[in-house]
């Protein structure tokens, strides 16, 4: 698929990524003690919008920039408001001219006593990402292969925290390496909250991905599916979802408040949907 992801920074599926991610880490936020983010495929840490490649595919601007002014209602905009506080954080001058990669959006939501890692297989990029947090205790960038991650790095000492697996799709093979990542981190650590990151493209190769989930015995497994418009006719990026492991027990109802909202300002084609769908575990 090739999801180099400064030419994507900021579109609609960074956008419900990042949405998830935020209401991940403020329901980790609750209890004083400690958690780590894990995040295994990071990338820079910060996108200029007005880069070359952003600019070549405009994504952004279905993205981040129809929510940044859209109309929400109370609770959708509640929700949301620690997601948009990173966004605003990092423009400072008002507009949209930079956008905030996971990292940098769970860096600014840690507490004191919370730690971030950040995996960088790329050298230039985790050069990158180190500079960006260049002098910060709270977070540490390792240049390291993200699936080589899932097992060196797990179980975090603080045995509470969350999970963040978001390859780029450049190679054959990504959703195979999902589901093996996940099931040999979930051995080493079965109480961490997971999110997985996969496109809506291939329409078969998501519904064989999904199916794999299923058969690998783990207990709960919520599934997030969100379509900007119908499946093309030439294989593209119509939507992309997220599979949560052991989902906060707020995040469903969270997501029924957002995804509508979401939807009716990032939907481009109808007839497209959202849906969430427990794979396993608490259905009903």
């Amino acid at each position: 698929m090739n999801y180099r992801h400064a030419y994507h920074a900021g579109n609609f599926a960074d956008v419900v990524k990042h949405v998830v991610l935020t209401r991940l880490l403020e329901y980790l936020k609750q209890k004083d003690k400690a958690f780590r983010v894990i995040d295994t495929h990071a990338g820079i840490g910060r996108y200029d919008l007005s880069s070359a490649e952003a600019q070549k595919t405009g994504e952004w601007q279905g993205g981040i920039g129809r929510l940044v002014d859209g109309a929400l209602g109370a609770p959708a905009a509640a929700l949301l408001a620690p997601y948009l506080e990173v966004v605003r954080a990092l423009n400072p001058d008002g507009g949209l001219k930079k956008y905030p990669g996971s990292p940098l959006i769970a860096r600014h939501l840690l507490r004191k006593q919370d730690r971030l890692t950040a995996i960088e297989l790329h050298p230039d990029d985790a050069n990158r990402l180190k500079a960006v947090f260049a002098g910060d205790f709270q977070a540490r960038v390792i240049e390291l292969d993200g699936w080589l991650a899932l097992g060196a790095q797990l179980p975090p000492k603080e045995k509470r925290g969350l999970v963040l697996i978001d390859p780029p799709f450049e190679e054959a093979g990504e959703f195979d390496r999902l589901v093996d990542g996940l099931v040999k981190a979930h051995k080493r650590w079965p109480g961490g909250i997971y999110a997985l990151w996969y496109p809506i493209k291939e329409r078969k190769a998501v519904i064989a991905f999904r199916k794999a989930l299923k058969q690998t015995g783990i207990p709960k497994l919520l599934d997030i599916e969100f379509e900007i418009r119908p499946a093309s006719s030439e294989p593209s990026l119509d939507g992309s979802g997220m599979v949560v492991v052991n989902p906060p027990f707020t995040l469903e109802g969270e997501l029924r408040l957002l995804l509508p909202a979401l939807h009716r300002l990032l939907a481009v084609g109808r007839p497209a949907d959202w849906s969430l769908r427990w794979l396993a575990g608490e259905a009903g």
